[in-house]
């Protein structure tokens, strides 16, 4: 199948085909005929799999080929709803790409900036606004938007906004929305919260699922590297330098953590930086970019702050630490992997996470293979220590913080933060 064969219009293959893509992922070729239906839609696939064009694609063909209320005026039409600023930044990246033919406007708004860009960038008019659920109720609350003309709503992975909190903000925001619309959720999990929202929220939703619910991407090859808590930095900069890997993306399970393994690693002469919550957004923009440009070789980063980042062939993943959430591990190696390219997911792991190890192993349904480095032999004898969280409520760590970026932040603004806590040649197909 190409896609020439979806019934997407001229502009819309036009951008894809400048693109270099012919071909569209196995989400994509189901997903997009079922928007373009216009019923309801429950979407399960992995990170990379190219879900985002899933239904940016069929919703910017749907806009373009009905007519507008108010001729030539812009209505707002189309909410998108994701649960961090990259994952916003990122979608709208897509919107931009393939609806540059179109005629529509898009605009992005999220917390840690300043709100008045995004204020006249809505008051200009716009017929598709993608956002956070904290921004977006802090400019309703103002009554700086309004969506009462939204025919279609997405949901962009639903299962991490409600792991971060935020499903009191979304049965906010749906309680602004007409009753009569499109809706749209997509998830890489189809968990027991899911499925309650689903049935709340979609009325006889076609289902999607291109891959088993919390399975790992069959592309990416896993593997564990045990060794004792003390020599992980030691082992992660060996395996950096000895095997030459030019780009990869390790993951700490707190701020603290990717701060203390950024300066170790530098140390190593190991070119690195870290990307996690208390960074500004400019940081993070910046640290994401020379990333990407291949200016830095290892990008460290918290599981918050790597919500988003979309990298075509990211060939490497560290869990320098395991998560503490099972679910995250699945995000975290799906960085890479993508759009059928093959990738690396390394993990290494000490004696205070066997638990957490065996938790992982159960939820993917698969024991994972483990070697030990010479050299780096873990101690038989080492005895589990309480792994430190975060000093604050696992979830409760999720929420994004105030940062200042490429506008001042107000101080008075409110930033995305939750109201409720819980105890992404020829013939390619591509994953944006």
């Amino acid at each position: 199948m190409l896609f020439t064969d979806l019934g997407l219009s001229a502009p819309l293959l036009r951008a894809i085909k400048e693109e270099g893509y012919t071909v569209p992922t196995p989400i994509q070729a189901k997903s997009i005929p079922a928007v373009l239906k216009g019923g309801d839609l429950l979407a399960a696939a992995q990170t990379g799999t190219g879900k985002t064009a899933g239904f940016t694609l069929p919703i910017l063909q749907r806009l373009s080929s009905s007519a507008k209320p108010g001729a030539g005026k812009h209505l707002l039409r189309v909410l998108i709803l994701t649960p961090t600023r990259e994952l916003a930044a990122q979608v709208q990246e897509s919107v931009l790409t393939y609806g540059k033919y179109t005629g529509l406007k898009s605009a992005v708004i999220f917390g840690g900036v300043g709100a008045n860009p995004q204020i006249k960038a809505i008051q200009a008019g716009l017929d598709i606004l993608v956002a956070t659920p904290g921004r977006l109720l802090d400019l309703m609350s103002q009554k700086c938007v309004s969506l009462e003309a939204i025919e279609i709503l997405v949901l962009d992975e639903a299962d991490r906004m409600l792991d971060m909190g935020f499903l009191r903000d979304i049965k906010k925001i749906l309680a602004a929305l007409p009753k009569k619309r499109q809706n749209l959720l997509f998830s890489a999990t189809f968990s027991a919260e899911i499925k309650a929202l689903a049935d709340g929220l979609l009325n006889s939703p076609a289902l999607i699922e291109v891959a088993r619910s919390n399975s790992a991407n069959e592309a990416i090859a896993q593997l564990i590297h045990p060794v004792d808590r003390a020599k992980k930095h030691p082992l992660l900069a060996h395996l950096i330098s000895s095997n030459g890997w030019k780009q990869v993306l390790v993951f700490t399970r707190t701020k603290h953590g990717a701060n203390k393994l950024v300066t170790q690693l530098e140390k190593d002469g190991i070119t690195c930086m870290a990307i996690h919550g208390n960074k500004s957004q400019s940081a993070r923009t910046k640290a994401l970019a020379d990333f990407k440009d291949g200016k830095i070789t290892a990008l460290v980063a918290t599981d918050i702050a790597a919500r988003g980042i979309d990298i075509d062939q990211l060939p490497h993943v560290v869990n320098y630490d395991l998560p503490n959430i099972s679910e995250d591990y699945v995000h975290r190696i799906g960085r890479t992997g993508r759009a059928g390219s093959n990738g690396v997911a390394v993990s290494l792991v000490c004696v205070d996470e066997h638990q957490m190890l065996r938790d992982i192993e159960k939820l993917i349904k698969q024991k994972l293979p483990q070697e030990v480095i010479p050299g780096f032999e873990p101690d038989p004898n080492a005895v589990a220590q309480p792994i430190q969280l975060r000093s604050q409520q696992p979830h409760q760590s999720r929420k994004p913080k105030a940062v200042s970026g490429t506008a001042t932040a107000s101080a008075k603004s409110r930033t995305d933060k939750p109201t409720a806590k819980r105890s992404s040649p020829p013939k390619r197909s591509f994953g944006r």
